[in-house]
């Protein structure tokens, strides 16, 4: 908090002074560092809960609280920036492709290398892919055929209409995943792994109740120090993409490894252990909450800015998507994964990361 405090002292003549190349990347890898530090801090915090909680909600939180995180880093570049029109487009494509080729990637191929072959329960990751499928391509496919507007846009009635489709339909997931159909998304040797572990006794369900509520407002303040710095690591962010000439698309590569570092690392470190299914949840459910919650958000921005809001992605990257969908679909249609299906999701992500510098 102590760094917090200094940068609301001194942050605006930092900040009027990023004419400076050198003082200009130091002031950025410095609040990123803050950023991402205290991303790290919400991940604790949801590990904690998860614990507490168990699953399907552990995970739940976890994806929430980061998810959370990454509309409130969009949205400040978006009202802070001059004209950000691809900002929310290039941020939920940067999702998709670090969370379903990145990470998937290097989690399978881990875990293959480890222990051959790992299991998981099919029905949860036909459930995550059902959604992400039509969310995706609603949002980042069908803007580019509607013929209201240019190409990539919506009119205010499709962007209102479309917003409400998305969170409802992310909303019957979450129903599903906490609900009737929760055993979905846990597998039962996981269960039994766990079941076998040495157990504290079980605490006092007060002291229980207490601990909930302290990890909660914990995972509060480490949210807090990204919510109101945010808008000036934005500042910075594009006012160092406007100098150096770089790729606009560069913007959400960077909001999306500030904000999914920290999930991804979880996720690896549950494929280490054997646990795939929690890796799965963490990935998959991070992919649905993206576009689930990241579309009405910025369209509301937009909306409510006045700002054009692009979602229609190009040729390539449309090909990209389609490609990591049904990738994705065949790599989670069996009941055991190799490394041969992290082999060929990584192989999809070092594409991508290519075509953003040579596209």
């Amino acid at each position: 908090m102590g760094k917090l405090a200094a940068f609301f002292v001194f942050g605006p003549a930092w900040l009027g002074d990023l004419g400076q190349p050198l003082w200009a990347a130091a002031l950025f890898l410095w609040l990123f560092a803050v950023i991402l530090w205290s991303a790290f801090g919400v991940v604790h915090e949801a590990e904690e809960l998860a614990h507490r909680l168990g699953e399907p909600y552990g995970t739940l939180v976890l994806t929430l609280s980061i998810v959370v995180i990454e509309v409130v880093l969009v949205s400040a570049v978006m009202l802070s920036a001059k004209a950000a029109p691809t900002l929310g487009r290039d941020t939920m494509f940067a999702v998709l492709m670090i969370v379903l080729n990145g990470i998937v990637g290097l989690g399978l191929l881990i875990g293959g290398l480890r222990y051959h072959q790992q299991s998981y329960n099919l029905k949860g990751a036909s459930a995550f892919l059902s959604v992400i499928i039509p969310l995706t391509t609603i949002a980042l496919i069908i803007p580019n055929f509607t013929t209201s507007t240019s190409v990539g846009t919506l009119t205010a009635l499709q962007s209102i209409a479309f917003s409400v489709f998305t969170v409802a339909l992310y909303a019957i997931f979450l129903a599903i995943q906490t609900g009737r159909h929760s055993s979905f998304f846990i597998h039962a040797n996981e269960t039994s792994a766990s079941a076998s572990r040495p157990t504290e006794p079980p605490a006092p369900a007060h002291a229980a109740g207490g601990s909930v509520l302290r990890h909660t407002a914990l995972l509060i303040a480490n949210i807090l120090p990204i919510v109101l710095l945010s808008k000036s690591l934005a500042g910075i962010l594009d006012h160092g993409i406007a100098a150096l000439g770089a790729p606009s698309a560069l913007g959400g590569v960077l909001i999306a490894g500030i904000v999914f570092t920290p999930e991804g690392i979880s996720a690896l470190k549950a494929i280490a252990r054997n646990e795939l299914q929690r890796a799965i949840n963490l990935c998959l459910g991070a992919a649905t909450s993206t576009v689930g919650l990241t579309v009405p958000a910025v369209l509301i921005v937009g909306l409510i800015s006045g700002q054009t809001v692009v979602l229609g992605l190009a040729p390539t990257e449309m090909t990209l998507l389609v490609v990591t969908l049904i990738l994705s679909t065949i790599t989670f249609s069996g009941l055991r994964t190799t490394m041969l299906e992290g082999a060929v999701h990584l192989v999809v992500f070092f594409v991508y990361l290519t075509l953003i510098f040579s596209p």
